[in-house]
């Protein structure tokens, strides 16, 4: 594999020209090739075991509580009662995991057009992949644009974990797309996708929030700190068929209930925080 190189895993896309990302390898644990996509797992000298898709980071085990945290929290707060919630590709099951904190849920839906995801996670990243054995939890591995044309008016939440614009997640980032999720959500609902890096994909970013604003009628950005994801940040579009506000979570927590759901990065006040853009952002999105 040529992102690996004397010991060392470096992250090359033309996503991002002329930077990557390199990690220390202590030892390869799995490498394969999907249907779709080529899947690298292995232990590093300091994030311990990495996820690597297409080439891509996907996860590591030191500071995958930042991203999976925020991309299902966020939401989850900004929702009443979320009961029935639909994750859209994290074939890792730390979103899932995240999400099934909530006691009101009652049924979380995975649809992930990749089974081998899934099945090495459980293998390799079992702190994440714990969710696959909830009750509430169901796996579809099916391509989501086909689930959720058969799932009209179904979800409180939806969240769109999606790996970047290239290969089988380029189309998660399109105005069809958005369409299919406004038509699953409940009156009320609302959504959280993957929105790339501020420093890397403004164009994009600028772009969807745009189309999103054509569909929905509250659209907002906001973004968490990742220190293995190209430039250390990614973003991530939050979208309401109602009038939910963002910035100001309808259901806050306490400290305690931060200590009793084992969170690491959330709480009401980063929920808050992670809405405050920087300036060179804010004048080209907002």
């Amino acid at each position: 594999m040529d992102a690996i190189r004397k010991g060392w895993f470096s992250e090359l896309s033309p996503l991002w020209p002329g930077q990557c990302l390199s990690l220390e390898i202590e030892e390869v644990l799995y490498h394969e090739k999907s249907k779709y996509q080529d899947i690298l797992v292995f232990k590093s000298k300091t994030y311990g075991n990495v996820l690597v898709l297409d080439g891509v980071i996907q996860v590591t085990e030191r500071d995958e509580h930042s991203y999976q945290e925020m991309l299902a929290h966020i939401p989850m707060f900004s929702h009443p009662n979320p009961k029935q919630v639909l994750i859209i590709g994290g074939g890792d099951g730390g979103v899932a995991r995240e999400v099934l904190k909530h006691p009101q849920v009652l049924t979380v839906d995975m649809c992930e057009i990749d089974e081998k995801v899934p099945e090495v996670s459980k293998k390799y990243l079992p702190k994440l992949a714990s969710s696959f054995a909830d009750p509430k939890f169901t796996l579809h591995v099916q391509d989501g644009f086909e689930f959720l044309k058969s799932h009209e008016g179904t979800y409180d939440v939806i969240i769109t974990d999606s790996s970047d614009p290239i290969g089988p997640a380029s189309s998660l980032f399109e105005k069809s797309y958005y369409d299919l999720m406004s038509k699953s959500l409940k009156d009320g609902g609302v959504l959280a996708s993957q929105g790339e890096c501020l420093w890397l994909h403004l164009d994009l970013i600028k772009e969807m929030l745009e189309f999103c604003k054509t569909i929905y009628p509250i659209t907002d950005y906001c973004y968490t700190t990742i220190p293995t994801y190209p430039s250390g940040q990614i973003g991530f579009i939050l979208c309401s068929k109602d009038k939910a506000n963002f910035r100001k979570p309808v259901r806050c927590i306490s400290q305690q209930e931060v200590d009793d759901m084992s969170l690491k990065y959330y709480n009401t006040d980063i929920h808050k925080a992670s809405f405050i853009l920087p300036e060179f952002v804010r004048k080209v999105i907002l």
